[in-house]
């Protein structure tokens, strides 16, 4: 099975989407004449040209409202932010249009949208450029949130998003453009809704999803051949729809939960999946129910504060010494 990108793996999936059915349409800052802002979209004008891949205006507000509009009549538009941080300035497209379309239709309109872009902290861009909205996005119902954590599930769950008829937001990782896994050359899909267990183990459940999903495997490593502790890791992949049977049932094996997130503390992912444990799984609980956020506080600029911010492999090491 061949070697490749997360980035290549996005741009195939993207490819095979484009071949597979005329109404999906790339539109985004700098997709077209400059191949992207990460150079995902390389390559896809001259290969399907300016009515197909389209640059777009420095308003999300304003290209991501008309690609709502495209959806609803048919069209499937994928999206690109230079950061899913710009997506507050098309608030109330991404929440409030979007999501309620079907809803306020009956039925009798579709928006099948993806909106796609990097979703991170850890590069030193600031407090401005490194929102991780998932928790925001996964309030709302009607919409749907994915975070890949390596090549072959950004692949499939592109493919998923692109050929849902609800809106699909697609959060990446700058940090992970670049990492390399098999992927496969043929046509398939990670279905939307379906968390994976990674690494299987005994003693406790690490569960994670994007890049939080790495620092757990690393995490567990050291675990292992550090204290023999045999950790489970468990790869949300979907936010919304959340496969909270996958969750439950690792949890009932292990009886010990850490949940790691980049989003903040407060109202975050995790928030819900402690909630989760606890209705459907306390009495397997052999230890409370822990979370490692990012520190409540503005992304730091600070290239090694930054660093002591986000979720690190010895700080999941420690808070799993405090319960086993």
């Amino acid at each position: 099975m061949p070697e490749i990108s997360y980035r290549q793996a996005l741009k195939n999936a993207m490819i095979e989407e484009l071949n597979r059915d005329e109404n999906v349409v790339i539109i985004g800052e700098e997709v077209a004449e400059y191949n992207g802002a990460y150079k995902v979209t390389e390559g896809l004008l001259k290969q399907f040209g300016p009515k197909r891949i389209v640059d777009a205006p420095i308003s999300e507000a304003g290209f991501i409202g008309m690609g709502i509009g495209a959806s609803m009549l048919g069209i499937r538009p994928v999206m690109e932010l230079m950061f899913w941080s710009f997506a507050y300035v098309a608030w109330d497209q991404i929440i409030n249009n979007a999501a309620s379309v079907r809803y306020m239709s009956g039925g009798k309109i579709n928006v099948p949208i993806v909106i796609r872009g990097p979703a991170n902290g850890g590069t030193g861009v600031g407090a401005t450029h490194s929102h991780t909205p998932e928790n925001f996005i996964a309030n709302t119902p009607g919409l749907k949130v994915v975070c890949p954590s390596n090549p072959y599930d950004a692949k499939g769950l592109m493919k998923s998003a692109i050929r849902d008829n609800d809106p699909v937001y697609v959060m990446e990782s700058t940090i992970m453009y670049n990492d390399v896994g098999e992927v496969p050359d043929e046509d398939y899909t990670v279905p939307l809704g379906k968390a994976k267990v990674t690494r299987e183990g005994t003693d406790l459940s690490l569960i994670a999803h994007g890049p939080s999903v790495l620092v757990c495997l690393e995490a567990a490593e050291i675990l292992k051949t550090e204290h023999d502790i045999d950790a489970e890791v468990v790869d949300l992949r979907s936010i919304r729809p959340l496969d909270e049977e996958t969750i439950v049932n690792s949890v009932k094996k292990t009886s010990r939960a850490v949940l790691v997130e980049e989003n903040k503390p407060f109202c975050g992912v995790d928030a819900q999946i402690a909630y989760l444990i606890q209705n459907q799984a306390f009495d397997y609980l052999d230890a409370p129910v822990q979370r490692i956020s990012a520190i409540d506080a503005p992304a730091i600029y600070s290239p090694p504060l930054e660093k002591i911010q986000l979720p690190k492999a010895n700080v999941v090491v420690k808070k799993v010494l405090e319960i086993c």
